[in-house]
């Protein structure tokens, strides 16, 4: 098989292990990452009614930053707009991602901004 394919096909089984074990109420919605090659979004998701009720991208990032530096920032941001949905607790849900590098530094930004995992 193709090596690209194999991966892609690697990355979905990954994705659905980590979705299958995670799920967002309304007391710990669900804090959904996804990565591009330039940027990152992140949004808080209520499962129970489909609605995401805080989202935030790096776009957003007004200041020239390394995608580390974006991430933690990126982190910070969804913080703030979650503490003004009045959301505390969030489950992260870091789909076929490692924790590793942009998505451990988005989660230690959220964490700094208040967000309890």
């Amino acid at each position: 098989m193709n090596k690209v394919v194999m991966q892609g096909k690697t990355k979905a089984r990954r994705a659905a292990r980590v979705r299958s074990k995670i799920f967002g109420t309304a007391l710990r919605p669900r804090l959904s990452v996804f990565k591009s090659n330039r940027y990152l979004f992140a949004q808080i998701i209520n499962d129970d009614l489909g609605v995401t009720l805080a989202s935030a991208h790096a776009k957003e990032l007004t200041t020239k930053l390394t995608k580390t530096e974006a991430a933690l920032a990126l982190g910070k941001k969804l913080a703030e707009k979650a503490k003004a949905a009045k959301v505390t607790q969030v489950v992260f849900d870091r789909g076929a991602n490692l924790y590793h590098g942009r998505i451990k530094a988005l989660a230690d930004g959220a964490r700094e901004g208040g967000l309890e995992f």
